[in-house]
This record gives structure tokens, C-alpha cells and sequence, in this order.
């Protein structure tokens, strides 16, 4: 049991995008995915929250339904968790992370004219929407590179 001034308490009042989920949040997210997977149809994701005895109904739609279910999956296999508004203006470090290069590849990349940026006095700062439409040609390419070495590779094994 986590009691006052144990780590576990400390790191809770931190956000998840700042730190890895604590067992105890795990163990939350994972037995909530599991109750609103359940719950969740193609017509929503219905629930009820209880507070000091007021209950009240929630209706959400499929695809809010399915990103509450998304963000307590990733809570419960102990992942950080962060929320990019699509409208955002993220840092250099920031487009980075969200793409999975390095700050100094992303920098080549915005120089090369791949990415569109701006530049706030001296710092760059590049769109959330076109970082996640770099992020989704570059892997439209990458799976398309992909299919074609697979069916060469098939090819070569049939000849």
C-alpha cells in the first residue's frame, strides 16, 4: 500500500506527460480500459460519474469514446502520455520528440525546406499539423518502400 510521503505520492502530483505512470495509475487505467472497452459501441461510449451522491450520465461519441480508451491504454502499459492540440506551435524539441528524430535532424530538416517553420526572435517554431503531415507522408513512403521490398524479396525468392 502507497502511504504519505512514499515516491509513489511525490511523482502523482506531476503530470503523466512529465513522468512515467506510478503502479497505482497503471493498475487505475488498465481496470478502467478494461470497464469502458466494454461499455464502448458503435453508437458511443455511455457512462456514469458519481459524486457526493449526484450521478450523472455521459454519452460520448465513438471516437471520443476511443481516445479515452487510447490514453488509459497507453497510461496502463506505463507510457507518459501527451496531448498535442492539432493548432499548436511546438519548439524544436517538442517537433522532434514527435517525430522521433534527433533536435539537430529535425533542424537539418526545417534548413532543407521539408517541414514549413517560422521563427519567434531567434527560436524556430514549427506547426503541430505540419509536423503530424510530415509524420504522415514520411510514413506513407516508408510503407510503401516497404511493400515494394517485400514483394521483390517474394519475387526473388520465386524465381
Amino acid at each position: 500500500m502507497v502511504g504519505p510521503g512514499s515516491e509513489e505520492n511525490d511523482t502523482s502530483d506531476q503530470e503523466l506527460s512529465q513522468r512515467p505512470p506510478t503502479e497505482t495509475e497503471v493498475r487505475q487505467a488498465s481496470e478502467a480500459a478494461r470497464a469502458l472497452a466494454k461499455a464502448l459501441t458503435p453508437k458511443g461510449l455511455p457512462f456514469s460519474v458519481q459524486r457526493n451522491g449526484n450521478r450523472t450520465e455521459v454519452d460520448l461519441s465513438p471516437a471520443l469514446g476511443q481516445l479515452i480508451l487510447d490514453v488509459l491504454t497507453h497510461v496502463a502499459r506505463g507510457e507518459m502520455v501527451t496531448f498535442v492540440p492539432y493548432g499548436a506551435e511546438l519548439t524544436t524539441k517538442e517537433a522532434a520528440d514527435l517525430l522521433n528524430v534527433s533536435r539537430p535532424f529535425l533542424v537539418s530538416m526545417l534548413s532543407d525546406g521539408k517541414i514549413p517553420f517560422h521563427k519567434v526572435g531567434s527560436h524556430r517554431r514549427v506547426r503541430a499539423s505540419d509536423v503530424l503531415a510530415f509524420r504522415a507522408q514520411r510514413d506513407t513512403e516508408r510503407s510503401g518502400a516497404l511493400s515494394d521490398l517485400q514483394r521483390l524479396g517474394q519475387e526473388f525468392d520465386a524465381d
